[in-house]
């Protein structure tokens, strides 16, 4: 999947959650982008949390 695609299905995704979602996402991708991306995240774990929480996320998105 080409960086363009992956944009395009990120806005998808963002165009249905809700004010609070986002500013909640757009708070934890500042602090990414602070770290550099320098491993302050394990991606598996992170995997492994978004598919334990996808109900709960699904209804943050509502």
């Amino acid at each position: 999947m080409s960086k363009d695609e992956i944009k395009v299905e990120i806005i998808q995704v963002l165009d249905t959650l809700s004010d609070k979602a986002l500013q909640e996402l757009l708070v934890f991708l500042k602090q990414i982008n602070l770290k550099n991306g320098s491993s302050i995240f394990n991606i598996s774990a992170i995997n492994q949390i978004l598919e334990e929480d996808k109900g709960l996320l699904e209804k943050l998105a509502k």
